[in-house]
């Protein structure tokens, strides 16, 4: 009887012991840590999703991304240091807003120039066919025409 006590307190010490070399508990008894994670997340570009942030999409890499921000918070890692580990894994790409430099130049400036192109295209492409209009004078069977119609809408007879 005695051995038998023994080895249920055994087994109990070593499901204690197994319980805690998993980890910290889960984070959800953290709130400042799920914060972090969140706000880490809103940070961070679902790479399925593109338009998305890893906090708002369901896609399974973003799981599992949010999975690996948990882990790194728990293990005592800094913000920049997961932010830096996931650029250096998934490149600037990974970055909701990602820095200015060299490789990122027609991404923050691509979309104003190319609305100013438009712009510019639309105004002299309404230039040029003004003054198409304006240059060519109507032939004698087209002001006929134009009178008739003129005519025509006033009310008079032809």
């Amino acid at each position: 009887m005695r051995v038998l006590q023994r080895f249920g307190l055994l087994t109990l010490l070593c499901l204690a012991l197994s319980a805690n070399a998993q980890g910290p508990q889960p984070m959800a008894q953290d709130p400042v840590a799920n914060k972090r994670a969140m706000l880490l997340a809103e940070e961070l570009r679902c790479l399925v999703c593109q338009n998305q942030t890893i906090a708002d999409s369901n896609a399974e890499l973003a799981v599992d991304l949010r999975r690996q921000i948990r882990e790194q918070i728990a293990q005592g890692k800094q913000d920049s240091q997961i932010i830096d580990y996931m650029v250096e894994r998934y490149g600037d790409f990974v970055l909701y807003r990602p820095p200015l430099k060299a490789t990122t130049l027609l991404l923050w400036f691509g979309p104003p120039l190319l609305l100013l192109f438009s712009f510019m295209f639309l105004f002299f492409y309404l230039k040029s066919r003004r003054q198409r209009v304006e240059q060519a004078p109507m032939s004698e069977s087209e002001q006929r025409e134009a009178q008739a119609l003129l005519a025509e809408a006033a009310g008079e007879p032809k």
